[in-house]
């Protein structure tokens, strides 16, 4: 099988974990082996019957983004074991829950943790669609608790802290890990051993904070609300009306000048942690739009999200 510039692949859902795995062990021969695992291990909750398949395109050798996507995974990478910190985070990457850029806010972003002794868990979540789910709204914010509930059931076997678990997003992906993080009181997926489904910490990146008029990205909104959606939705999943004194210590960052997603649904996030007396900490850049993380190093501007995670007790260096 040869992995060739700009390709799109369309690939039956029930034959998506053998072919992913393929191609990360064609794309990825630069990186330590990685593991992908399906999220459930029996049947998909709040699923029904589906023609649809995902579509997966890959550029440059690197599977680049995932669409119509039916079948969540997560994959796995492990610092090596000499410099491993016990700390782990999930990676919820961005598209408007239209897509997910699984390379640069996914790939890119578990090498750096990994480089930094940090275990990282990359989130292949479902995205909304009627056609796969019984309620659209939901299935994004199953994934990711069951991502949590995952990666704390296996942290003994994993070498990692139950106690310093966290999720990161960007973009939509910032609304879903936002979404977890102040949403973790109800369980949303079967959880009969009481798992706790909070994230130790949070980090969320130019993030989708709100589903208000005022602030929203408006796509995102659509496509996990629908184009007419109630206003106990737009106020369930608006992240900002839900944090709490027991909403995660959280990390943030965004440009001013974003014209995608404003800078007022950080801002107004953050002004809810502090009001909380949350512990938050939050980096605003004048220029850099929307996705600026995507043109610089990761080195460069997750330098002070490390800093903020040895200050904060989830990790020692």
């Amino acid at each position: 099988m040869e992995i060739k510039k700009g390709i799109t692949i369309e690939i039956n859902s029930t034959s998506m974990k053998q072919i992913a795995l393929m191609l990360l062990l064609i794309v990825s021969i630069h990186l330590e082996a990685q593991q992908i695992v399906d999220l459930y291990p029996t049947s998909i909750p709040n699923s029904k019957p589906f023609p649809m398949k995902e579509i997966v395109t890959a550029k440059n050798g690197h599977i680049t983004w995932y669409r119509k996507v039916s079948n969540p995974t997560l994959t796995l990478f492990h610092p090596k074991k000499e410099i491993a910190t016990g700390a782990a985070v999930i990676i919820c990457p961005g598209g408007g829950y239209s897509g997910e850029s699984y390379l640069h806010e996914g790939t890119q972003i578990a090498e750096s943790f990994v480089r930094k002794g940090i275990a990282a868990f990359i989130l292949k979540y479902r995205l909304p669609s009627d056609s796969i789910m019984i309620d659209k709204t939901i299935g994004p914010l199953q994934d990711a608790q069951q991502a949590i509930k995952t990666v704390r059931q296996h942290a003994s076997e994993w070498n990692l802290d139950a106690e310093k678990i966290g999720i990161m997003g960007f973009s939509a992906g910032g609304h879903l890990a936002s979404t977890a993080g102040t949403h973790f009181n109800k369980s949303y997926i079967p959880n009969v051993e009481n798992i706790s489904l909070k994230p130790n910490f949070m980090m969320l990146v130019y993030p989708v904070i709100s589903m208000k008029d005022e602030i929203t990205h408006l796509g995102s909104r659509q496509n996990l609300l629908g184009k007419n959606p109630s206003t106990e939705q737009v106020m369930l999943f608006s992240n900002e009306l839900h944090v709490s004194p027991n909403t995660p210590p959280t990390w943030i960052t965004h440009a001013g000048d974003d014209n995608v997603v404003t800078v007022e649904n950080s801002i107004r996030f953050y002004q809810n942690l502090i009001g909380n007396k949350v512990p938050a900490e939050m980096h605003l850049y004048p220029k850099g739009n929307h996705g600026f993380v995507l043109s610089l190093p990761t080195d460069e501007w997750m330098q002070p999200l490390f800093d903020w995670m040895g200050k904060s007790g989830f990790v020692t260096w």
